[in-house]
């Protein structure tokens, strides 16, 4: 067993007997770890909050990290980025929900990447002190892919269809993995950009849900084990 201090992003927690929680976090020294919160449901003053463990919360912690296989424990916890919008607004809280799912489902590893861990941390930052965010989830997921291993190719962005399985661009054609037409072109419209620029991007609801489940099931081909989020219909709900 060894004593870890880092951030830690909460990417799920679940209620384990009448008061404990079990949660899981993506931790910046050592990827994927869940945690067992003895005691934390029951009423107490000081210690370990509950309020501490919302999706997408990021935190400091002090971790007890034992060998795989096992449940770690937390010894010490405070926020280490307070939110001042996120879990005010029904809007963000219903992304943040979303996006949770996604990557619980999308990262696996029990290995330090720095460069994916700053990259939620500051995506989340930037949704936390922006109005305009009815884009953000979609451009969030896309970008997501650079540090997963599948970010589209655009070296021949001049095609006019784009292979789901393959990642770039194509001819068009009638394979069932090559989007092309109307939703090929509401998916280009995100290639490349980044989230200051995401005030330029329009899609209409109707074109972001087709772009989302394009995105969707980009993840779908290319992460094993990936699953069709059940928060979906209630993100769909929130911008319809």
């Amino acid at each position: 067993m060894a004593t870890v201090t880092t951030k830690a992003i909460v990417f799920s927690s679940l209620k384990y007997s009448d008061t404990s929680l079990i949660v899981k976090c993506y931790t910046q020294e050592e990827g994927l770890k869940t945690y067992i919160i003895k005691g934390v449901l029951k009423a107490k003053k000081g210690g370990i909050k509950v309020a501490y463990f919302q999706p997408l919360t990021n935190l400091k912690i002090v971790a007890n990290h034992n060998n795989k296989g096992k449940l770690n424990t937390i010894k010490e916890v405070r926020i280490s980025n307070p939110y001042k919008t996120i879990y005010k607004d029904i809007v963000k809280q219903s992304v943040v929900l979303f996006l949770s799912e996604v990557l619980t489902y999308a990262i696996k590893e029990e290995e330090k990447n720095e460069l994916l861990f700053k990259y939620i941390e500051t995506s989340l930052i930037w949704l936390d002190l922006h109005n305009k965010i009815a884009n953000f989830h979609l451009l969030f997921l896309l970008n997501l892919t650079k540090y997963l291993g599948f970010y589209p190719d655009l070296s021949e962005k001049e095609k006019l269809g784009f292979n789901l399985i393959e990642g770039n661009f194509t001819e068009v054609s009638s394979q069932k993995s090559i989007i092309s037409g109307n939703e090929f072109y509401q998916f280009k419209k995100l290639l490349g950009i980044h989230f200051d620029s995401i005030e330029k991007v329009s899609f209409s609801k109707q074109e972001r849900q087709i772009v989302l489940k394009i995105i969707i099931r980009y993840f779908e081909l290319h992460l094993d084990g990936f699953k069709n989020p059940k928060s979906l219909q209630i993100l769909e709900a929130v911008f319809s």
